[in-house]
């Protein structure tokens, strides 16, 4: 049997007309003219041989017929969308970018990748780095990893882990300095950087001492840097623990003051929408972000 099918462009004008009841938002919509959208309707109406819309002092009002089209095209072309991004998700291979910030890349997520490309050896990760504001149609990446205090509206947005940022420093430091208590940090250097999520001001008045004046400061762009001049011995960096819990368990850095004052944030996978390879790689951070929380669970107890 053939199927006697309408013009498909012109059932998606009327479809995007309808919805919005206006010929100039459907072709902002369609990324088309206003008189094409126009044309396309009239010709949609001619094909069927009856009116979809009145058209009053240049307003539209569907007609019963536009308004059952409307409601059975909609859903159609839903279907028909969902089928094309199930037939996309299933194709192999397939790239997934995803965008994260760059120390958290580099310390926490490269070490694991291998970890999910064994699971999913016909899916090709593609990596960039960023602290920017998330856009995905702009910047074109399926999934955003970003620190917060709550999940990004608008998309999906779940929380993979929890972080405490707090103070860190060589082994060395802690021990020559005595830095068991956190009134030490007087006769030293506060190393910080532009992109900090908790500042040396915050946290010392979290410790109840906002009057503290250290004996110094380093000032660096990114975290990267900050945290390599504490891992030299030049001063204390306020940082998350989960980046370098390795270096703490393997007795290189410490946290000398332990949790006290340390600030709370969670990581949320952010994307635009749930596809098998989003919702693979969600998946696999939950899981190792709960490796990782009792790791830190562990150390914390045993401090």
């Amino acid at each position: 049997m053939t199927r006697r099918l309408p013009p498909l462009n012109a059932i998606r004008a009327f479809e995007a007309a309808a919805r919005h009841v206006s010929l100039t938002k459907a072709a902002a919509e369609l990324g088309v003219t206003h008189g094409a959208v126009s044309r396309q309707v009239t010709q949609l109406e001619a094909w069927l041989g009856v009116a979809l819309f009145h058209r009053r002092n240049s307003q539209l009002v569907l007609t019963d017929a536009g308004a059952a089209l409307l409601a059975d095209s909609t859903a159609a072309l839903d279907r028909l969308a969902l089928a094309a991004m199930h037939v996309q998700d299933q194709a192999s291979p397939r790239a997934l970018h995803v965008n994260a910030p760059p120390t958290f890349t580099m310390r926490w997520l490269i070490p694991r990748l291998s970890g999910f490309q064994r699971r999913r050896p016909g899916l090709e990760v593609r990596m960039t780095t960023s602290l920017s504001p998330v856009r995905f149609e702009a910047e074109g990446y399926d999934i955003a990893i970003r620190g917060a205090q709550a999940p990004l509206t608008g998309c999906v947005s779940i929380p993979f882990m929890t972080e405490l940022i707090l103070p860190i420093c060589h082994v060395d430091l802690a021990e020559r300095n005595r830095l068991a208590k956190p009134e030490a940090l007087a006769g030293q250097t506060l190393i910080s950087y532009a992109t900090e999520p908790y500042a040396w001001a915050d946290w010392l008045a979290a410790a109840e001492m906002p009057e503290l004046r250290s004996a110094g400061t380093l000032r660096f762009e990114q975290m990267y840097f900050a945290l390599q001049a504490a891992a030299e011995g030049l001063g204390v960096v306020l940082v998350p623990a989960f980046l370098v819990m390795d270096d703490i368990l393997a007795g290189r850095l410490c946290a000398p003051f332990g949790a006290r004052a340390a600030k709370r944030r969670r990581y949320y996978a952010n994307a635009a929408h749930h596809t098998k390879a989003v919702d693979g790689f969600i998946d696999w951070l939950l899981r190792e972000g709960r490796e990782t929380e009792q790791a830190m669970e562990e150390w914390a107890r045993d401090g």
